[in-house]
């Protein structure tokens, strides 16, 4: 028997940003498969679209494309039909990449002479105007980010940023051109392409400009940016045009919920405060993990005495002044490195006492949190917020459901809303 087609095969640099990529395509009424990891070779498909979640957002840039690498020869081999490279909708990454040199070495594997980079996300504040990234009604300079522990965006420029990630020219399709439409739009990429300029940013301001720019790039054998563009793309591909959330499968789950949260985004810090003020919560400290096993054993133990059908949170989340001084003792690596190994061995602690729903906040933290479980592979649910859906799947000898929010993702009352959805 033949394998179904697959419309749209996906890598995706970080845990949560898979989830939101595959949330928006769910969107469409098709059937979204997320691969924790690369498959093995010879595993097939019967999903309409594929997302492969790596941890590839803060690699050395080698080890990146690698992996990023061997995740599109899996994805060529079950006949994707068009390719997409997902990254933050903020564009953050190190100084040299890996944006960049990772969709340059997808576009060399394809034999590509032209990109997209549109990672605008209206419907959650970040747009893109002359070029310039934006975050609600601030330059991605002057919000939070600027102020990331990993990947501080100190400039909103996207061509800027992106020049020097890559080796061939940078270009732009503004706004102007954008309110012409789909023709208006892919006559300008015909003509930077005889210019040759390769990697071209796309403003999106809203989405209707979404709505036109996903047709007009559908013909591109590989396209990136951030979730929301894959909506409208998918739906040119398929020529499904309907959206189908309410009816995905919400699989039943024991009410034994946790909420693991590391990471330090502003809003993240906002969630805490709320959650924490009606909840049992714990704090983790990177000093005190760092020391040894006393801190993490307190926190098994903590954890352990709490009943297990009660929400309940731990987290390492914190201001900017606490993870720089975390960080100056630390060094960086180590500060984030001791926090994700503590929530992973208290993900694997949760499991076996019990625990079967986890609320995961932060990118580095989802993907070890996910490795901890053993998941390989997550079905998709409904949306808790924009981008942020409950997903389902199995731990060893259970059902288990996650949801993995990127660190700025969600209102002040998103925990407590997500635990509420599955009541």
């Amino acid at each position: 028997m033949s394998q179904k087609k697959v419309i749209l095969g996906a890598v995706a640099d970080d845990f949560t940003g898979a989830t939101d990529l595959a949330a928006l395509m769910a969107r469409a009424g098709l059937s979204v498969s997320l691969r924790i990891g690369i498959p093995e070779p010879g595993t097939v498909s019967d999903a309409d679209c594929e997302v492969v979640a790596l941890k590839i957002r803060t690699e050395p840039v080698d080890e990146a494309v690698a992996e990023a690498l061997k995740a599109l020869v899996w994805l060529q081999e079950i006949g994707a039909g068009t390719f997409f490279w997902k990254y933050c909708s903020t564009f953050d990454s190190t100084a040299k990449g890996n944006i960049g040199p990772v969709a340059e070495a997808i576009m060399r594997q394809l034999g590509c002479n032209q990109t997209v980079y549109c990672p605008s996300f209206p419907e959650n504040g970040r747009t893109v105007f002359q070029g310039h990234m934006f975050v609600g009604e601030e330059l991605l300079s002057d919000s939070p980010m600027r102020a990331h522990p990993l990947t501080p965006m100190t400039d909103s420029n996207l061509l800027r940023l992106l020049n020097p990630q890559v080796t061939k020219p940078v270009g732009l399709v503004n706004r102007k051109t954008i309110s012409g439409g789909v023709k208006a739009v892919q006559s300008r990429l015909a003509e930077l392409d005889a210019e040759g300029i390769s990697h071209i940013v796309l403003d999106a301001i809203n989405d209707e400009d979404l709505s036109i720019l996903g047709p007009a790039i559908a013909p591109m054998k590989f396209i990136t940016g951030g979730s929301a563009i894959a909506l409208p793309l998918v739906r040119a591909l398929s020529g499904i045009g309907n959206d189908d959330r309410a009816a995905l499968e919400t699989p039943n789950t024991t009410n034994a919920p946790l909420v693991l949260s590391g990471s330090c985004s502003a809003m993240t810090q906002k969630q805490v405060a709320r959650f924490a003020s009606g909840h049992p919560s714990l704090k983790l400290e990177p000093l005190e993990l760092a020391l040894g096993g006393c801190a993490l054993e307190k926190a098994k133990n903590w954890l352990e005495s709490q009943p297990v059908n009660a929400p309940k949170l731990i987290y390492a989340t914190a201001d900017p002044d606490a993870v720089k001084q975390a960080q100056s003792t630390l060094g960086r690596d180590r500060a984030g490195q001791v926090v994700e190994d503590a929530l992973a061995e208290l993900a694997q602690f949760a499991l076996q006492i019990g625990h079967r729903r986890f609320v995961v906040a932060g990118g580095e933290s989802s993907g070890a949190v996910t490795k901890a479980l053993a998941v390989e592979q997550l079905k998709i649910g409904q949306e808790i917020a924009p981008g942020v859906p409950w997903t389902y799947t199995r731990s060893g000898a259970f059902d288990i459901a996650l949801a993995l929010k990127s660190g700025n993702f969600g209102d002040e009352n998103f925990f407590q809303h997500a635990l509420e959805c599955l009541q």
